[in-house]
């Protein structure tokens, strides 16, 4: 059961890993509060106008910028690496770093070609056991894996 602030926002939440049908870790004592917030700049780096569609045409290419001073080439949007304080630190392990690749549109060894620069979420998940996931999303998915995290929160 997740705790809500006076908005009906889950505040206090923890998530359950799971893989083939067997639990594999927890995470994430009071991520709610985290993951509204990055759903909130999730959305608002999609919305035409933003900040991000000026140099990212492809709504699903735009993230929210990564804090200022970040000098990661990977900046992560969240990790959670235990349920709460007095875990060891292999309890369990839910990460989502922002990727960027570039892929040449056009014939090998040509100019007459471009760069096809993306952006993608890598949402990785690991667990005491070492056993993991990993899944590769746009801002939409994202958007949407978000949405249905808090979601489920709100009504457990």
């Amino acid at each position: 059961m997740a705790s809500l602030d006076r908005g009906g926002t889950p505040f206090e939440i923890t998530l359950e890993l799971w893989r083939d049908g067997d639990s594999f870790g927890a995470v994430g004592e009071r991520c709610g509060y985290f993951l509204a917030g990055l759903a909130a700049r999730v959305d608002a780096a999609r919305a035409d106008g933003s900040p991000q569609a000026v140099r990212w045409p492809d709504p699903d290419d735009r993230f929210p910028d990564p804090s200022p001073g970040d000098p990661s080439r990977e900046p992560e949007l969240f990790a959670f690496r235990y349920r709460d304080r007095g875990d060891v630190l292999s309890t369990g392990e839910l990460r989502c770093a922002l990727r960027t690749s570039s892929v040449w549109v056009g014939r090998q060894q040509s100019a007459a070609g471009r760069w096809r620069v993306a952006r993608r979420a890598v949402v990785e998940a690991w667990g005491a056991g070492g056993r993991g996931v990993r899944a590769v999303l746009t801002s939409a998915d994202l958007a949407r894996f978000l949405a249905d995290v808090l979601a489920e929160a709100t009504h457990a």
